[in-house]
């Protein structure tokens, strides 16, 4: 059985074509790279994340693992935090934790972003601040528990 994964980025000037997304192909790059089978990065408005998210969570083939890169900030239009949050089953504080402290070492406003991470179905889905810096660090923290999330989500609780 083939795994997969999807990174859907909230940025509204990046959808409407005023800039490249950077972020969402190194969370895409590095899915791929824990063997997900991932398409490119969705990009949409703020405005439309909900719908982005729902449409990939209620999907009849929702993916293994859904990052989101952007609207984790305090802006009005940062919505993505509370996209997520009512679809999770299970939240998972430790990952945000772990995000935070990473980002922390190297930045104070990190503290500033609203990451949440968890299962939402059959899905582990954390999302992400929009700059390429803080997807790394999210992709650094993921790297050595990723597949034991997901193979646990799967109900192998060898541990």
């Amino acid at each position: 059985m083939s795994r997969t994964g999807l990174v859907i980025v909230s940025s509204t000037r990046a959808a409407a074509g005023e800039y490249e997304d950077r972020s969402g192909p190194i969370a895409v790059d590095f899915l791929r790279s824990q063997g997900l089978k991932t398409p490119d990065p969705i990009v949409v408005a703020d405005a439309d994340i909900s719908t982005a998210v729902e449409q990939a969570l209620r999907s009849e083939n929702a993916p293994d693992v859904l990052l989101t890169s952007g609207g984790t900030g305090i802006s009005p239009d940062d919505q993505t935090v509370e996209a997520i949050r009512k679809h999770l089953d299970k939240e998972m504080p430790g990952i945000a934790v772990a995000f935070w402290n990473k980002g922390l070492a190297k930045l104070p406003t990190a503290a500033l972003s609203r990451c949440i991470a968890g299962v939402a179905g059959s899905t582990f889905v954390m999302t992400l601040p929009g700059s390429t810096g803080g997807v790394k660090d999210g992709c650094a923290v993921l790297e050595e528990i990723l597949g034991h999330i997901i193979t646990t989500m799967e109900g192998n609780n060898d541990h």
